[in-house]
């Protein structure tokens, strides 16, 4: 059995997907969820699905880095989680720590850099395609290791919404299957 912790901030669109595909699995999985905000939708979500889903007070990080520690999961996944990862943790949690990033790094990549901001460069920039990465965390917004990464067409008329639909289906398809393959390396 493998120890999931999924960190959030927001809706919980992607957290939530992440434990339907890993709950569906043949394998059982532990899954709990830290969220650093206290109306975020990702309780709502978690509850549904009955998965614990805990508040944690990132004033300090000192209790992020216990939960951590005592719970010592195999993955830890931001999924819409915007705060810095503290060093500490980084370091002993080494190539176990993932994000997933609405653009094809390292294009689009650094502090400031999420959601519709991003999708607005993409646009002002007339770029022709855009995509998603997936990667290790480290001490640098966006500069961990690539572990995969998705692109899609660009068409002239595009919309920020049009945009956003369509990185949005790809995190939905990409990210539960390249969690499970790190998870237990093979493929679903």
């Amino acid at each position: 059995m493998k120890k999931v912790l999924i960190l959030a901030s927001g809706n919980g669109s992607n957290a939530e997907n992440i434990c339907k595909f890993l709950k569906q699995t043949d394998l059982k999985n532990e899954i709990k969820v830290l969220c650093n905000t206290e109306k975020a939708g990702v309780f709502e979500k978690m509850k549904k699905i009955k998965i614990p889903c805990i508040l944690i007070q990132i004033s300090n990080n000192l209790s992020l880095l216990n939960e951590c520690i005592n719970y010592q999961p195999d993955l830890i996944i931001l999924a819409g989680y915007l705060k810095k990862i503290p060093k500490e943790l980084i370091d002993l949690f080494k190539k176990r720590i993932i994000n997933i990033h609405p653009s094809l790094l390292p294009k689009y990549g650094g502090k400031g850099m999420y959601g519709d901001n991003i999708h607005n460069q993409v646009l002002i920039n007339n770029e022709t395609e855009t995509g998603i990465t997936i990667h290790y965390v480290n001490e640098k917004y966006d500069k961990g290791e690539i572990i995969f990464q998705k692109k899609v067409f660009l068409n002239k008329d595009e919309t920020l919404s049009t945009i956003k639909t369509k990185i949005k289906s790809l995190e939905m398809k990409y990210f539960p299957i390249i969690i499970y393959q790190l998870l237990y390396g093979r493929n679903h």
